[in-house]
């Protein structure tokens, strides 16, 4: 899935750098285009005629387009790299660099809180 996520990326840098493309320029782009699902192609494709970037990167657990922090379970999938992954907010694809990923910190599990018991009077009886 990531070599997915990084043909996008390159295909949008070169729609962002769009000052006449050479034809080696425009020979990548169309391979890259090759190597995408067409559905994702395609959604993608929606997102960059609306005038949006298709692919947002994330930063310290923080979608780069809409400034949505991402849950601890979707940082968690987007790290495993088992999918491609839509941002909540803005339905940008995410993408999480070997960097952002090396960089995430291992949250501990949460310890459990001690429970509180009120002391309960029991009654003898003596009969």
């Amino acid at each position: 899935m990531r070599k997915i996520m990084e043909h996008l990326l390159a295909i949008q840098n070169y729609q962002l750098n769009a000052r006449g493309h050479t034809p080696a320029v425009l020979a990548e782009i169309a391979q890259r285009r090759a190597e995408v699902p067409a559905p994702v192609l395609a959604h993608f494709e929606r997102m960059i005629a609306r005038g949006k970037k298709g692919v947002a990167v994330v930063r310290d657990g923080v979608c780069t387009e809409c400034h949505l922090r991402l849950t601890t379970g979707k940082l968690a999938r987007l790290a495993a790299d088992t999918d491609i992954w839509l941002c909540d907010n803005c339905g940008r694809y995410l993408y999480l660099s070997e960097a952002e990923k090396a960089g995430m910190s291992v949250i501990p599990a949460a310890k459990p809180l001690p429970v509180k018991r009120k002391a309960v009077k029991t009654a003898h009886h003596v009969a």
